[in-house]
């Protein structure tokens, strides 16, 4: 399977990007299973983290502009039915459009360019290897990054080095993505699954429900601070109401790891 789902560790699972031979480029089929495996991982009660990665040394090349840009430009110079579920496939698949209240963490072992850069940027925690690479190189080929870039970027990391990504269309080294607060972290080649399993743990560690209504609420507040305060307000007695609530203040008197459920 070129798109991997795997559970790897209790409540985190893996999703692997596995195209070697078009540097995980992503055609029209891979977009669609990849948008499927978001949607297995948002809908399943028992994962809680994903871990997202590629095979070898390849992270993700966006679009395969061999194949996937020309089948949408072909799909709409015919006015094809199937150019809608084309392109909300790619959409979904980075998390442009598709909605995914659980922590992602990107472990980053390669080039992450175009859409795999914009994948990145819909991820909550970022860790890479020293020889990956970032980049969003569209506007040298005559597009624009579509999957989020342009609103998401200047609001992770200081206006004028989003602009330096978004508008030199370069390609900057790991090293820079962390000064510019790209990455949280640089990992070895080889300890790169074992730190992304490192921060899942952190994270599993937390209670599920209060962890995805604390991602909703920040990524709401990120685009519209008006409704993440609406959003708390509906939130809080759910959170604080829970069996996991409960649990948490019992596991602390009586000096014990909390045992979540979820609920």
């Amino acid at each position: 399977m070129p798109i991997r789902y795997e559970a790897v560790d209790e409540h985190v699972v893996t999703v692997t990007i596995d195209r070697p031979e078009a540097r995980n480029a992503l055609d029209a089929t891979h977009f669609r299973d990849l948008a499927a495996a978001w949607r297995r991982f948002r809908d399943d009660p028992d994962a809680w983290v994903a871990i997202l990665t590629g095979t070898g040394r390849n992270f993700m090349a966006g679009a395969d502009l061999r194949t996937y840009i020309p089948e949408v430009t072909e799909a709409r110079r015919r006015g094809d039915a199937g150019l809608e579920v084309l392109l909300r496939d790619g959409t979904d698949a980075v998390l442009r459009s598709l909605v995914v209240d659980k922590p992602i963490i990107a472990a980053v072992n390669g080039p992450c360019v175009a859409g795999g850069m914009e994948l990145v940027g819909a991820t909550d925690i970022r860790i890479a290897t020293p020889h990956a690479s970032f980049g969003l190189p569209e506007i040298k080929r005559g597009l624009f990054p579509g999957g989020g870039s342009t609103v998401r970027l200047p609001r992770q990391v200081p206006y004028a080095a989003a602009m330096e990504l978004l508008l030199t269309a370069d390609t900057v080294p790991a090293s820079r993505a962390l000064t510019l607060g790209l990455l949280n972290e640089i990992v070895d080649e080889d300890a790169l699954t074992s730190a992304a399993l490192g921060w899942a743990r952190r994270i599993t560690a937390n209670a599920p429900l209060a962890v995805q209504a604390t991602k909703q609420m920040v990524r709401t507040a990120v685009l519209d601070s008006e409704r993440a305060w609406r959003l708390q307000e509906e939130w809080q007695p759910r959170v604080f109401g829970s069996e996991d609530a409960r649990e948490g203040a019992l596991a602390f008197v009586e000096r014990r790891d909390p045992v979540w459920k979820g609920r």
